[in-house]
């Protein structure tokens, strides 16, 4: 195992592709978080673009522990890129065979490494020489299609090779987002190895996220989607794992969640390395918007900002809502 405490009151933030980027982790980490991912990145693109990729590694010492995931077929090519990073001072590192986009497995990488368990092997092994093997996860799916499940597979292959943990979204590459996470698989993968297990998938609420646990018995959990429209859920799992689903945890959560808003855009402010952070933002408010009273005029102006003044104004209409 790393040396970092993987447990069920330890929740992981995702790796989102577009999202997870340092002040977003920051923003999670504040309202529970303990382990977050980076978004995926290129190995070859850490390779040979250095410069093109390094946004995505950005971090502060407030933003640890920190895991870089790195997504590639090329076994030696990862090797290299691990060892570059290592040099700069990272410790942690995953490797997505999970990601079901077309454009990334058509390489065969992501999940398209789940049709192909040699590569993904050697992958793995060289990733541990590098870092430790102890320093080292997979993040994967079910596999391909429901035709030829893998996941057990792979799951003996972590558990010889000594990896720190394993992460299941337990949906197939094909099914994309589509259908129902099959928890049960969670529970059977948890049942099958010793490698710490991180469940993921279909955590969409705090009380997804323990009644995935008391079910699944997984080490720890992944927030994805949960997080991007609630990053109060690292939190509200926390206060719910401890006193119980019957806890009601929610009398201030407009409230916070504007609180939440601020410290995110100030962490936009200083930080943001883009051109025009402002567009990122639109996305970002407009997801938490919702659920106000005034949510879809509210999300309207949001999707329309254009200036940090514009930003103030939507705060403005939105502290109205609870006078």
């Amino acid at each position: 195992m790393p040396d970092f405490p993987i447990s069920p009151t330890n929740p992981w933030l995702a790796p989102l592709a577009g999202f997870s980027d340092l002040p977003f982790r920051l923003v999670c980490r504040k309202y529970g978080c303990n382990v977050a991912v980076t978004e995926m990145v290129s190995a070859k693109g850490l390779f040979y673009n250095f410069e093109h990729t390094k946004e995505y590694l950005a971090t502060t010492k407030e933003d640890s522990p920190l895991i870089v995931q790195i997504f590639g077929n090329e076994p030696q090519i990862i090797a290299q890129a691990l060892s570059r990073l290592k040099d700069m001072g990272y410790k942690y590192f995953d490797l997505n065979a999970g990601c079901p986009v077309k454009k990334v497995t058509k390489t065969g990488a992501g999940a398209g490494l789940l049709k192909d368990i040699s590569t993904l092997t050697a992958i793995l092994e060289v990733m541990a020489k590098v870092a430790g093997e102890e320093n080292i996860g997979v993040k994967i799916r079910l596999g391909w299609n429901k035709d030829d499940p893998v996941y057990l597979k792979i799951a003996r292959v972590a558990e010889e090779l000594g990896l720190g943990w394993i992460t299941l979204h337990p949906r197939y590459a094909k099914e994309g987002f589509s259908g129902k996470a099959r928890w049960e698989c969670i529970k059977e993968l948890k049942e099958y190895t010793k490698v710490p297990v991180i469940a993921s998938g279909d955590l969409f609420t705090a009380i997804d996220g323990v009644n995935c646990i008391n079910y699944t018995k997984a080490d720890s959990l992944m927030f994805a989607r949960g997080a991007l429209k609630n990053p109060l859920i690292f939190r509200e799992y926390k206060k719910l794992l401890k006193y119980g689903l019957e806890r009601n945890i929610y009398s201030d959560l407009k409230k916070e969640k504007i609180i939440m808003i601020k410290l995110h855009i100030f962490l936009i402010k200083k930080y943001a390395k883009d051109k025009n952070p402002i567009l990122r933002l639109r996305t970002i408010m407009s997801r938490y918007l919702r659920g106000y009273n005034r949510s879809k005029s509210l999300r309207e102006l949001a999707v329309r900002v254009s200036s940090w003044e514009d930003v103030d104004y939507v705060i403005k209409l939105l502290e109205e809502e609870l006078i």
